[in-house]
């Protein structure tokens, strides 16, 4: 416990980054992964098309390239300097996308066809279709795999260690400095991970009991 308690300060920065990362990613991932799964399903060939070439781009690339593109790229082609925190909550946000795009795709191909076609019956309009009768019920069946995304997420902020960003990843460095076991910090540090993987777990059944359907 000593390696906690006696480096509290360096614990909590390291924590913080670390769920800065998660909380800045997810959101911009959540936002625009509805968008291009949206995109995915669209009639417009157009917006099927951007989609698609998003998705298979940025998800066939290694993570770390996408932080390499971020942090050493984007800098340049603004000619002005950025917080690494800022570019690396992008770089996740960006990446992890199309991962939450494909997981909304899938529920959305799960309700009946049936259905869609109903509600543009009536005069419902595409995005009318989407938010009112299709999104509402995909949303019960993404709550699983989504949460697997969100995990998958959490553990991945740690390739910003790499790039100079502060979190849980990069503390044991930071302690080696300070003279700690390495080994120790390693295995509290998953131990920490541990613990926020159970928390996701437990809002992922809280969520799916709340929506779940009654048979």
């Amino acid at each position: 416990m000593g390696v906690i308690t006696n480096n509290l300060d360096l614990w909590a920065e390291a924590l913080l980054g670390t769920v800065v990362l998660f909380l800045g990613g997810g959101a911009i991932a959540l936002v625009l992964g509805f968008i291009v799964g949206a995109m995915r399903v669209s009639p417009v060939p157009i917006a099927r098309a951007v989609g698609t070439v998003y998705v298979n781009t940025i998800r066939n690339t290694p993570l770390t390239l996408v932080f390499f593109v971020f942090v050493f790229i984007v800098p340049v082609l603004f000619e002005r300097r950025m917080d690494f925190t800022v570019l690396g909550i992008l770089a996740l946000g960006i990446y992890t996308a199309t991962y939450v795009a494909e997981t909304i795709r899938s529920g959305i191909n799960t309700v009946s066809v049936g259905q869609a076609e109903a509600a543009r019956a009536i005069g419902l309009s595409f995005g009318q279709v989407m938010t009112l009768v299709i999104l509402p019920q995909a949303f019960r069946s993404v709550i699983p795999p989504m949460m697997s995304v969100l995990i998958a997420l959490l553990k991945n902020t740690t390739v910003a260690a790499g790039f100079s960003v502060l979190n849980l990843g990069s503390i044991r460095a930071n302690m080696s400095e300070r003279g700690e076991n390495a080994l120790v910090v390693i295995l509290w540090v998953m131990v920490i991970f541990v613990v926020l993987v159970l928390l996701l777990a437990w809002v992922q059944r809280a969520l799916e009991n709340k929506w779940r359907i009654a048979r």
